[in-house]
């Protein structure tokens, strides 16, 4: 195959950066040109980051979010509400919510959503160690925020059918309809994120 640059280089860097999601060609050439004008340093910091990100980063083994230790510091801080865990698809929706600074609970990450026609089976996702979690006896809500789409309305549905089947006496709740339906969890702005959390409803079929 004929080299695009004169650089193999320049060449490596570009194919790398544009298997960034929302990076073309394009913008991965004017990234990659940019570094090079850049101080070595920077470009070494740069480096270093990413590759510690992705040796180095840990899962929370409680709610399964993102962490640089074995209990996230959500998870471990004794000023949150333990009793109350919100659940939400991935790591970017944790994100969202506690921009709004109106959420003071603790988080549930299941990682994706339910949907049959991508493969994805309830088995793939943290739905069991949910259960499991709502069986040791210390949460009293549960706050399905998984957005307003079908995928997020099947995994909701059979979330809820798992903790009923428990047997545990325990609150399900959802996110009040300030989220358009179709929107997911990351798209929606604070405010309307932020109503939504405050004026929950309890979840029905």
């Amino acid at each position: 195959m004929e080299k695009e640059f004169s650089s193999s280089l320049l060449e490596n860097a570009v194919n790398a950066l544009s298997r960034l999601p929302g990076i073309g060609r394009k913008t991965a050439l004017r990234l990659a040109l940019h570094i090079l004008r850049r101080p070595a340093d920077e470009a070494d910091t740069l480096g270093n980051a990413i590759i510690n990100l992705r040796r180095g980063i840990k899962y929370c083994t409680i709610c399964h979010n993102i962490s640089d230790s074995e209990t996230c510091d959500i998870c471990a801080s004794p000023g949150r509400q333990h009793e109350i865990v919100c659940v939400v698809e991935n790591v970017k929706d944790v994100v969202s919510i506690e921009n709004t600074a109106r959420f003071n609970g603790l988080y549930h990450v299941l990682g994706g959503l339910i949907s049959p026609v991508d493969g994805i089976g309830p088995d793939v996702l943290q739905i069991d160690s949910l259960v499991q979690r709502v069986a040791q006896g210390n949460v009293a809500e549960i706050i399905l925020a998984t957005g307003a789409t079908i995928e997020a309305d099947t995994t909701n549905f059979y979330i809820f059918r798992r903790l009923q089947a428990a047997g545990t006496p325990i609150k399900i709740t959802q996110l009040a309809r300030g989220v358009a339906v179709g929107n997911e969890i990351e798209y929606t702005d604070e405010a309307t994120l932020a109503r939504s959390i405050i004026n929950r409803t309890p979840f029905e079929i």
